[in-house]
């Protein structure tokens, strides 16, 4: 009679207990996935957010820059155009003098603001932004692999088909997004 409980409990409790392990397995499988994932949008959402606010500070900067050369342009074009002995000639110079000390002034009170240094460190961003959502896609694609091969692989298949889980697609980059990035300022 006790030989017969044991031999009912390893019949029932052996597969009982792979079940559960199976199930809870394939839950955290699952639960992975959707953690990776979810790195993924914040990454996403970090360049949505990211992207227009260093295009704007970076516009913003150029602004002011393409501004002061357009003037500067313009005043060494109309002092070109005058007498040399004018005195509107002397008023377009000071001009240009005046243009050329601010633009002296606002790199010496500020170095790190010039056009050249702002689009390296956009592109700097854009390009760390870019691998932390290339990061992101390899650990999704990794916990979906993993949880599609309990999901197809014999006998774990099994609890997955009363899961009703059904096999995750990989998130692979769109075929327009294959090609590089134009950022236009």
């Amino acid at each position: 009679m006790a030989s017969l409980a044991i031999i009912f409990g390893i019949v029932v409790g052996i597969p009982l207990i792979w079940y559960a392990l199976t199930y809870n397995g394939l839950v955290a499988k699952r639960n992975q996935c959707r953690n990776a994932f979810s790195s993924i949008d914040v990454n996403l959402a970090k360049r949505h957010d990211l992207i227009p606010n260093i295009v704007a500070a970076v516009k913003g900067y150029m602004a002011h820059e393409r501004e002061t050369l357009e003037r500067l342009t313009a005043l060494r074009s109309e002092a070109r155009s005058l007498p040399p002995d004018s005195p509107a000639r002397f008023a377009a110079e000071g001009g240009i003098a005046d243009g050329l000390a601010h633009i002296t002034m606002r790199a010496e009170a500020y170095p790190d603001l010039k056009a050249s240094e702002n689009f390296l460190h956009l592109q700097r961003l854009l390009a760390e932004v870019e691998e932390q959502i290339s990061a992101a896609r390899r650990a999704f694609n990794a916990a979906v692999m993993d949880l599609n091969n309990s999901i197809e692989m014999f006998p774990s298949s099994l609890v997955a088909n009363s899961m009703n889980l059904k096999r995750q697609e990989p998130f692979e980059a769109l075929a327009s997004s294959r090609t590089n990035v134009t950022v236009q300022l």
